[in-house]
């Protein structure tokens, strides 16, 4: 079958890739669309440090083409979005409802995939660039039949980061204002997550003026290219603000302008070992800075509740889909992607 595989050095797109069968509380999923996230290009360039030969992806949706043993929530032609989060379910933190603190569910990477006699590894317990792969049931939930997958597959993290950064971690309240820096994928969820919550001034800076018009259409009501400008907008500061491209010095700019009681929370990347710096004494107003994975969702119950938004109208997916591209052109993708060309790519099988 077709993969996308990083072998620590380069890309390629193969056709001799096989994935084992289901075992006990796993799922089988035939991947009929996929998101290019930053996050793959971070593996490749080595700003995240995986483990190779790799199958990248990790937002996908597809169709149910088998179950293991004790699986009964969803059964072969479901749809299903899938998540990343292969969390135990039966640990402390699962049982308080934050999977996404799970020990089960951070830097254990298994290897269902061969290439030959080669083990692959699966990138986010995941890799939804291959026509099909293997992952825990949890990961698998049932969408409506009526949601095109290229739109579903953007659920399980763009959306899920996003918009749940919003809602779970940061809690947004009505009339509150937001800025939020970087509209790409993450940053255009975390402005409709805004939108959604009834935030009432939501502020999009992004470099590339020509953003100002999705962004607007996603929720933002005013659009500037640099941070500085935000000032003139909110001369007292926000009460959130959100970093979605991984530049520490955008995380200070985010820190400085938070008004009292504001909150930065941190969603871009930086390397691993990056270091960001801030004035002791601004955060005495009871300002916090708060890290942030996968939108601190729950993904059976999140994924159920964006689905269900998304037939009333109140989430946008389609809009997110600004390119599609079979898996094969995945060089062409991941170079429009990576030049902010996109919103978001999506791979087709």
């Amino acid at each position: 079958m077709r993969g996308v595989v990083f072998d620590g050095k380069r890309v390629e797109v193969v056709d001799d890739l096989d994935v084992r069968e289901p075992g006990p509380g796993e799922v089988r999923v035939a991947v009929a669309a996929a998101g290019l996230c930053h996050s793959d290009l971070s593996v490749v360039d080595g700003t995240i440090p995986f483990p190779a030969p790799v199958v990248l992806g990790h937002e996908g949706a597809g169709v149910v083409d088998a179950v293991g043993a004790g699986v009964t929530h969803v059964r072969p032609g479901d749809h299903v979005a899938l998540s990343t989060l292969a969390n135990c379910g039966t640990c402390a933190d699962c049982d308080r409802g934050r999977p996404t603190m799970c020990r089960r569910a951070i830097g254990r990477p298994e290897r269902p995939f061969t290439r030959g006699a080669e083990p692959v590894f699966q990138f986010a317990a995941n890799s939804a660039f291959a026509e099909r792969t293997v992952v825990k049931a949890v990961q698998a939930v049932r969408i409506p039949d009526d949601i095109p997958l290229p739109s579903a597959a953007l659920i399980g993290c763009g959306v899920l980061t996003g918009v749940g950064a919003v809602l779970n971690r940061a809690h947004v309240d009505r009339g509150e204002s937001v800025l939020v820096i970087g509209a790409g994928g993450i940053g255009l969820n975390v402005i409709q997550g805004a939108r959604i919550a009834g935030a009432t001034r939501i502020v999009a800076v992004d470099a590339n003026p020509e953003k100002e018009t999705v962004a607007r259409q996603f929720g933002a009501t005013h659009f500037l290219t640099s941070v500085e400008e935000a000032r003139e907008v909110v001369p007292t500061g926000v009460d959130h603000a959100f970093e979605c491209v991984g530049r520490v010095e955008l995380i200070r700019q985010a820190i400085d302008l938070l008004d009292r009681r504001g909150q930065a929370v941190l969603l871009g990347v930086p390397a691993a070992t990056a270091e960001a710096s801030f004035r002791v004494s601004s955060l005495y107003l009871d300002k916090a800075i708060l890290g942030c994975r996968y939108g601190s969702s729950r993904p059976q119950r999140d994924i159920a509740l964006y689905a269900e938004l998304y037939r009333e109208g109140r989430l946008l997916l389609d809009e997110l889909v600004t390119a599609t591209y079979p898996v094969e052109d995945f060089a062409k993708a991941a170079q429009d992607a990576a030049q902010g060309r996109v919103a978001r790519a999506v791979l087709t099988f």
